[in-house]
C-alpha cells in the first residue's frame, strides 16, 4: 500500500471527488451541458497534478498507515485540505483571468469535492488503520488462563498500560492475562479499556489480588510517584504476589527494548524519598575548563567523568592507580564525546614529585578529588594505608593544586568521616580539614562535600547482597537496627557537581540523603527482586564490626545547617571545625611518623588529639587492659 496501491487510490479518489462533486451540485445539467463537462475535465486534470504534489509534500506516503494514531490522521486531513484550497484558489484565478474562454461553474463544487476527497483519500488510510486492529482483534485477546499463563493487574488504565494489554495479545510467548487495570481517575471506572475492566482505584489493591486470584502486578504509570511505587510494592509482597515496573521513556530509547519489555523494580525506585533531578546548570563552570579527577576509574569517579564531559570542558584528565579501569573510561569518554580531549594518567596521589609533573603538564583549572580507600573494615586492619592514601595523598593533591593555581578543588568526602568511629571515616575527616585549611588560607574555592552510601558502587552493600542471593545465601546483616543513607551514583555525583560550583571558600557542602534506610528492609527488597523469600535465603545476624557505627549522620550535632540555593545541597558549619594550620599540619606529621612505623596504636592517638568526636575502640580497650 506504502509504494504502489495507496499513490493509485489517491488519484481514483481525486478524480472521482471532483465528477462526483459536479453532478452532486448540478445533477442533469452536468450531463446535459458540454461546457460543464470541459470543466470538469480541467478541474481534475489540475487536481491530478496539484493535490498529488501537496501528498508528497505533506508526508503521506512515509506514512505507515495501518499502525497510523490520532497525529497521522489529523495531518493527512490538513493536508488534504490544504491540497482542496489551493486547487480553488488556482482554478478561481484561472476563471478571473480567463474571463469568458474559461467555463464557469458553481463555487460551492469546491466545498463538495473538499468533503469527498477527505472522505475517499482520508478513508483509504483509516481502513488501512481498521484493517490492523481487525487482524488484532482475530488473534486470541489474551492466552487463556492456565498454570504457564500468570494472571496480571495492571496498575494505570492509560496509554501505557493499554499498550502492555495490546502487547499480551500480540506476543502470546509473553504468557500473560490481563485481568484489569486500577487508575485514579473516576471517569475510568467501570469502563472496560481493550476488552479489560477498569475494577476501581488503586486503593483497592490489596482486595483486587484477593478477589481476581491475581499472580503479578504490573505499574504502568508513567513518572510514578515513588510514594505510589512503595505502596503498591508493599501490598504486594504483603500478598506475596511479585511485582514489576515499565521503564521510563528514557530507558527504552538508551536500551532498545520493544515496548513489551518490563523490568524488575530497581532498588533506587525504592528509596524512601524522591529522587534528585538533576539539572545541566550544576556543571556550567566547567565548560571550557580543564577538568582533572582523581580515581577516575571508580564507580564515582568514573560517573563523574561522564557528567563532566557533557559539560562541555576543554579537556579532563583521568587520574587514577588502576589501569584497566582508567582504560575503560578513557574509551567510554572517547566513544561518547569524540571531540573532547581525554588524558589518561596512571598514578599514585601519594607520589608529590609525579603529581607536580602531571599538574604543570596538563594545568587543570579544576580538580574533583574522588580517589580513596573507602573500606572501612580493610582500613580498620590497615590503618596506615588509610593515612597513606586518605590523608597524605590528600595533602600531596592539595599542595599540588595551589602550587599549580587550581581555581577549584572539589573533595569527595563521606558521612563516616562525623564523629567517627573508624579509621577509615577518621582519615577522610582529617582529609576535609586538609582542603577547607587550604581554602581559607589561599583564598581560594576549595569545598569539601560529603555523602552516606551509593547504591550499586563497588564493594557496598547491594551488590554484596546480589551476590549472596546467587551464592543461595545466607544474606549477612550487621544489626537489624542498622540504618545507612542512601543515594544513587548519578545522583552523588550530579550533586557533587553542583556544589563544586556553589562554593566561594572552605565551605563542607552535605547532600540531602532524605531519612535513613534500614539495611535489613533493603535485604528484605532485594529479595523480593529476586523472587526469593527468607525462608529460600535467610537473613543472618553478624553484629557491627570494628568501626562500624548501628546508624550514620550527616553533620556534627549542634552544627548550623542552611540551603545552600535549594534543599539538594546543604552548607554545613560544624562546632570546632577551624583548626590552626600549625596545629593540624603537626598533627599529619605525627600521623606521618606513625604511619612509616606501623604504629597503629600511635596513629589512633594521633587522630584523637586532632579529632575531638573520634571514638577509637582501640584506645579503649589499651585503656581497659592498661587498667
Amino acid at each position: 500500500m506504502r509504494h504502489r496501491l495507496l499513490p493509485a487510490l489517491d488519484l481514483l479518489a481525486i478524480v472521482v471527488a471532483i465528477a462526483g462533486a459536479f453532478v452532486l451540485r448540478l445533477d442533469g445539467a452536468f450531463l446535459r451541458t458540454p461546457r460543464l463537462q470541459l470543466a470538469c475535465a480541467i478541474c481534475a486534470a489540475a487536481a491530478l497534478v496539484i493535490k498529488p504534489l501537496l501528498f508528497v509534500a505533506g508526508g503521506l506516503y512515509r506514512r505507515y498507515w495501518p499502525y497510523a494514531g490520532a497525529r497521522d490522521l489529523l495531518i493527512a486531513a490538513v493536508t488534504i485540505s490544504a491540497s482542496s484550497l489551493l486547487l480553488a484558489a488556482i482554478i478561481t484565478i484561472a476563471q478571473i483571468v480567463g474571463g469568458e474562454a474559461f467555463p464557469g461553474f458553481p463555487r460551492s463544487i469546491f466545498a463538495i469535492d473538499w468533503l469527498l476527497t477527505l472522505a475517499l483519500a482520508g478513508g483509504t488510510r483509516v481502513v488501512g488503520r481498521l484493517f490492523a486492529d481487525l487482524a488484532s482483534l482475530q488473534r486470541p485477546p489474551a492466552p487463556a488462563p492456565g498454570p504457564e499463563v500468570k494472571r496480571v493487574l495492571i496498575i494505570g488504565a492509560g496509554e501505557v498500560g493499554t499498550d502492555i494489554v495490546r502487547e499480551t495479545r500480540r506476543n502470546p510467548r509473553l504468557a500473560l492475562f490481563p485481568v484489569g487495570f486500577l487508575d485514579d481517575e473516576p471517569a475510568k471506572w467501570g469502563i472496560h479499556i481493550q476488552d479489560v475492566p477498569v475494577l476501581g482505584p488503586i486503593g483497592d489493591l490489596a482486595e483486587v489480588l484477593h478477589s481476581h486470584r491475581i499472580d503479578e502486578v504490573i505499574i504502568a504509570i508513567a513518572r510514578v510517584p515513588h510514594t505510589v511505587v512503595r505502596g503498591v510494592v508493599d501490598t504486594c509482597r504483603a500478598a506475596g504476589i511479585s511485582s514489576r515496573a515499565v521503564p521510563g521513556m528514557i530507558e527504552l530509547l538508551e536500551d532498545e527494548f520493544n515496548a513489551a519489555w518490563v523490568r524488575e523494580i530497581d532498588i533506587a525506585d525504592l528509596l524512601r524519598r524522591r529522587p534528585v533531578v538533576a539539572r545541566p546548570e550544576a556543571g556550567a563552570y566547567l565548560q571550557g575548563r580543564v577538568v582533572l579527577v582523581t580515581g577516575a576509574g571508580g564507580s564515582i569517579g568514573s560517573e563523574l567523568c561522564r557528567q563532566v564531559a557533557r559539560a562541555e570542558p576543554a579537556a579532563i584528565v583521568l587520574l587514577g592507580h588502576g589501569e584497566n579501569s582508567i582504560f575503560d573510561i578513557a574509551n567510554l569518554l572517547r566513544e561518547a564525546h569524540p571531540a573532547l580531549p581525554v588524558h589518561e594518567v596512571i598514578a599514585d596521589v601519594r607520589n608529590e614529585g609525579r603529581l607536580a609533573d602531571i599538574f604543570r603538564r596538563y594545568r587543570p583549572e579544576v580538580v574533583f578529588h574522588a580517589a580513596a580507600h573507602k573500606h572501612v573494615r580493610l582500613m580498620e586492619s590497615h590503618p596506615e594505608e588509610a593515612i597513606t592514601n586518605n590523608v597524605l595523598g590528600t595533602r600531596a593533591l592539595v599542595n599540588a593544586a595551589v602550587a599549580a593555581n587550581v581555581e577549584r578543588f572539589v573533595f569527595v568526602s563521606t558521612d563516616k568521616a562525623v564523629a567517627p568511629t573508624s579509621i577509615m571515616g577518621a582519615s577522610k575527616r582529617v582529609a576535609e580539614l586538609i582542603v577547607r585549611d587550604a581554602a581559607h588560607t589561599h583564598g581560594r574555592a576549595f569545598v569539601a562535600v560529603r555523602f552516606g552510601n551509593v547504591l550499586g558502587s563497588r564493594g557496598s552493600v547491594v551488590p554484596e547482597f546480589k551476590r549472596q542471593i546467587e551464592r543461595g545465601g545466607p544474606i549477612t546483616i550487621t544489626h537489624p537496627d542498622a540504618k545507612r543513607f542512601f543515594m544513587t551514583i548519578p545522583e552523588a555525583v550530579y550533586l557533587v557537581l553542583k556544589a563544586g560550583g556553589l562554593s566561594d571558600s572552605g565551605e563542607l557542602f552535605v547532600l540531602n540523603m532524605g531519612e535513613p534506610v534500614r539495611i535489613i528492609d533493603l535485604a528484605h527488597d532485594l529479595l523480593r527482586l529476586s523472587r526469593k523469600t527468607p525462608d529460600e535465603i535467610p537473613i543472618q545476624q553478624i553484629g557491627l564490626r570494628p568501626g562500624e557505627k548501628l546508624e550514620e549522620a550527616l553533620w556534627e550535632p549542634d552544627s548550623i545547617v542552611e540551603a545552600a540555593g535549594d534543599t539538594d545541597v546543604f552548607r554545613v558549619l560544624e562546632p570546632g571545625s577551624a583548626i590552626h594550620s600549625a596545629n593540624l599540619y603537626r598533627a599529619i606529621e605525627d600521623l606521618t611518623r606513625a604511619a612509616q612505623r606501623g604504629d597503629e596504636l600511635a596513629i589512633h592517638r594521633s587522630l584523637s588529639e586532632l579529632l575531638p568526636t573520634f571514638y577509637s575502640r582501640r584506645l579503649q580497650q589499651t585503656s581497659l587492659l592498661s587498667a
